[in-house]
């Protein structure tokens, strides 16, 4: 064979291996592509967050997996406000020249009506990006529709005054830290009081709060408060309960799940008790995950709160939770991948996609549930493990 005939071979399997990458990105059924024309007609609309790549480039044959699962999760999200896409620089480089694209893959997240990207630099694996897309999504300026499809926390710390505390704490469940700023418990403490309203932002049902008895004497005297820091529960502006627990964040979450998932209705006129219990799912973080699965059973579900399928599985999961209600041995729990303190658990965890439902038992990971997310499958598959001898 001569050396012509080789190099032309050569250039045959090059070119015909060239095709090959090109079709496999051109079969994503969820990522949306845009060229030239497309870019800067549906950028504006929605918000974007964008993969600008060559077919050839290996990392973003390595991204491509992921990427389309990120658009699987959002993209069939007809009504969401975010749009998950791509463009090849190789057949629409004037694209990528006006978004000043100088390597692949180069990720950018474009706000609703902005033509300036914001570029990822984090690690490429699944947890990292949807972190990165929900922070992008939290400091934009929120139209109603995406208040509605990613909710501002409602539980970010919130400091009360004299002008707002009547009103907050007149209906709805509170946990308040009631300090003065001198206190050095109330500075330990601190930190961990963050971490606990961050860790709880997405949960409607209460509110973290902290008032500071030094500047609103009046109002930390009406609840007969006599040292600091003192912590109480206040339902639609009653108080309920005082906290004397430990003040670490895991003893404090347990302490708050205990109260939503005990409270009573203060109205017994008539001698009843009414439970006014709205969750009893679990949350763990990952502070005190390896001690919340280390007994019994323990079914969770990772998910992003943005996640489309996760919104439908919400209220199934609540439902999963009640029928366990009183079974010591176990547990629904749920974990908020989006959160920086789960970060890390995630990955280690393998977490994929939203939601990833796992199974534990003892504290080792046993099975994941890929079955039919009904009532009933569910708890079918929760009781086929809590005699069965089980093997990852």
């Amino acid at each position: 064979m001569t050396f012509t005939m080789v190099y032309r071979r050569l250039a045959l399997i090059l070119i015909l291996t060239i095709v090959n990458i090109v079709q496999s990105h051109d079969e994503d059924v969820h990522t949306i592509k845009y060229d030239t024309e497309t870019f800067s007609v549906e950028l504006p609309k929605k918000n974007h967050f964008v993969m600008f790549y060559a077919p050839w480039c290996a990392h973003c044959q390595r991204l491509a997996p992921t990427w389309e699962q990120l658009a699987e999760m959002l993209n069939d999200d007809k009504d969401g406000n975010i749009r998950i896409a791509k463009v090849d620089c190789t057949s629409d480089s004037k694209v990528c020249s006006e978004q000043d694209i100088t390597g692949y893959p180069t990720l950018k997240f474009y706000k609703t009506g902005s033509n300036e990207g914001v570029p990822f630099r984090g690690t490429r694996d699944l947890p990292s990006l949807t972190m990165f897309i929900n922070e992008q999504l939290r400091s934009a300026d929120e139209s109603e529709e995406l208040v509605n499809k990613v909710p501002e926390p409602p539980l970010k710390l919130l400091e009360l005054t004299k002008d707002n505390f009547e009103k907050h704490v007149a209906s709805g469940k509170h946990f308040v830290k009631f300090y003065a700023p001198w206190c050095g418990h109330c500075q330990k403490l601190a930190p961990v009081w963050e971490q606990l309203a961050q860790s709880l932002e997405f949960e409607t049902d209460v509110n973290i709060a902290k008032i500071d008895c030094t500047q609103y004497r009046s109002i930390c005297n009406e609840f007969d408060i006599k040292g600091y820091p003192t912590l109480l529960w206040l339902e639609d502006g009653k108080k309920i309960d005082k906290y004397q627990g430990q003040r670490t964040h895991e003893d404090l979450k347990a302490y708050v799940n205990r109260m939503l998932g005990s409270a009573v209705n203060a109205d017994m006129d008539e001698g009843k008790k009414e439970s006014v219990s709205s969750s009893v799912v679990m949350v763990l973080t990952g502070e005190d995950f390896q001690h919340g699965i280390e007994k019994g059973i323990t079914f969770i579900k990772f998910f992003a709160p943005w996640c489309g399928h996760c919104k439908r599985l919400a209220p199934t999961w609540e439902d999963l939770a009640k029928k366990f209600v009183g079974n010591p041995d176990i547990n629904i729990v749920k974990v908020d991948c989006t959160l920086e303190i789960n970060k890390q658990l995630c990955n280690d965890e393998k977490v994929d996609g939203f939601p990833s439902i796992y199974l534990y038992k003892e504290g080792r990971k046993i099975s994941e549930y890929n079955g039919n997310r009904s009532l009933e499958d569910l708890q079918d598959f929760v009781m086929k493990h809590v005699n069965s001898h089980d093997e990852l």
